[in-house]
């Protein structure tokens, strides 16, 4: 009886201590993605994903370095020395821990530049010209490790009448050629503290100008609408069937509609803002530039391309989408053969004075657009008299507010919804 107990707190033990080293292997190949770019588009939600859950592997693999000290007298091979098993799980869990830590080390400096460069941008005040009236919604603090775990919230939240949902109301709009394409109003809550009309955002999601529709943008769009804006997240026709610049004409085609309609969504027409991403950003920053466009009161580019000429020539490394591919299919051509349409595809050359004030966002890890253009885009706005401001995050990958409730989304969403809120109050 002694023995069979004997042998089978053995095996169990030998269980164990195989589990805990294949749980610290994988918590370390996660962690890994965190420096490691992806190399393919396939692998690219693991780039995108782990720094952004990197305080759930930097918990994970502390318990299980614990786990492995705690077993230290236990795994010991011939002549009493420690058993190569134990010793790769050591070792796999403390270089995790290492990794997994990178992103909160980084955090506070993060924060600090983004708020100067904010103040820098947009005046030292700024903070203090955002109507009292919006001050209850805005995010607390740029990071909140709660708000990791239990996520940010889905619903508006009114004062007066509590927790509101809110669902878009999908319309179309036809383009001067009969093409009909959608656009979803999420309309905010009553509230005797914000009158109509509202100021209104107009979200333009993002994929390569090949695929995705409004409803990308819900998560985006149903949190500032719980912060009392109209929001509109409209569509455009996709490459390679449609060629630019049928993409921003379609822009401009869903703002005017909003434009004209906006007393019959309680919108104010003088404060409207885009918001893109990826190649939405890229349409967002062409139509808030573009000579004789929509007047917009601020654009939000988050991680838009902005040289596509610069891009083709010098495309990340590695490149996951194919770069190249992607404009060809976009543009019709290389830039020898549509040096000219490269050009106008290209917001950096529409740069001039009196452009609506800008917000950058930007991984400094992204493998899909060099944040470096970004930089470029930002120090061509400075130089030519505009408003603009540049947050550059240290540890993201592209897409990074895929997860909605990381670090870096966080960050994003704190001071996108300040800047929104300073350049939409109310008044010239």
């Amino acid at each position: 009886m002694s023995l069979s107990h004997g042998i089978g707190m053995a095996i169990l033990g030998q269980f164990v201590e195989w589990t805990i080293a294949l749980l610290a292997a994988i918590a370390l190949f996660l962690s890994l993605w965190i420096v490691v770019p992806a190399p393919t588009l396939l692998l690219l939600p693991l780039g995108v994903g782990a720094p952004e859950v990197s305080p759930f592997l930097l918990l994970g693999q502390g318990l299980l370095l614990g786990l492995a000290l705690l077993l230290g007298e236990a795994p010991v091979g011939y002549g009493g020395r420690p058993s190569m098993l134990w010793l790769f799980t050591l070792g796999c869990a403390t270089a995790g821990l290492v990794l997994s830590s990178l992103p909160l080390l980084q955090l506070p400096a993060a924060v600090r530049r983004a708020e100067a460069q904010m103040q820098g941008g947009l005046g030292a005040d700024y903070s203090n010209q955002i109507p009292a009236q919006v001050r209850p919604w805005l995010r607390s603090h740029p990071f909140i490790l709660a708000d990791l775990v239990r996520g940010l919230p889905q619903a508006a939240v009114s004062p007066e009448e509590g927790a509101l949902p809110i669902a878009p109301q999908r319309q179309t709009v036809f383009t001067p050629d009969g093409v009909a394409l959608a656009l979803d109003f999420y309309q905010p809550p009553p509230s005797s503290t914000q009158q109509s009309p509202r100021p209104a955002i107009v979200t333009i999601y993002g994929g390569a100008w090949q695929r995705g529709d409004p409803a990308a943008t819900a998560r985006f769009s149903t949190y500032m609408a719980a912060q009392g804006y109209v929001v509109v997240a409209i569509d455009y026709r996709h490459a390679p069937d449609y060629r630019f610049p049928t993409q921003l004409e379609d822009v401009q085609t869903a703002l005017a509609w909003v434009g004209d309609r906006a007393s019959d969504y309680h919108i104010d027409p003088s404060r409207i803002a885009l918001v893109g991403w990826s190649a939405g950003a890229h349409l967002a920053l062409l139509a808030a530039y573009a000579p004789g466009g929509y007047p917009l009161r601020a654009v939000v580019n988050y991680y838009g391309p902005v040289n596509l000429a610069a891009g083709y020539y010098d495309p990340p490394v590695p490149d996951p989408i194919d770069t190249r591919a992607v404009l060809e299919s976009f543009l019709g051509g290389t830039p020898e053969q549509l040096p000219e349409l490269y050009r106008r595809a290209s917001p950096i050359f529409s740069v001039g004075p009196g452009l609506p004030p800008t917000l950058l966002i930007y991984g400094q890890r992204d493998h899909v657009v060099k944040p470096s253009y970004g930089q470029q885009l930002y120090e061509q706005l400075q130089t030519s008299g505009n408003r603009a401001a540049l947050i550059a995050i240290p540890w993201a990958e592209h897409a990074f507010d895929a997860v909605f409730r990381g670090p870096s989304n966080q960050i994003a969403l704190y001071y996108t919804e300040r800047f929104l809120a300073w350049a939409l109050r109310p008044g010239p």
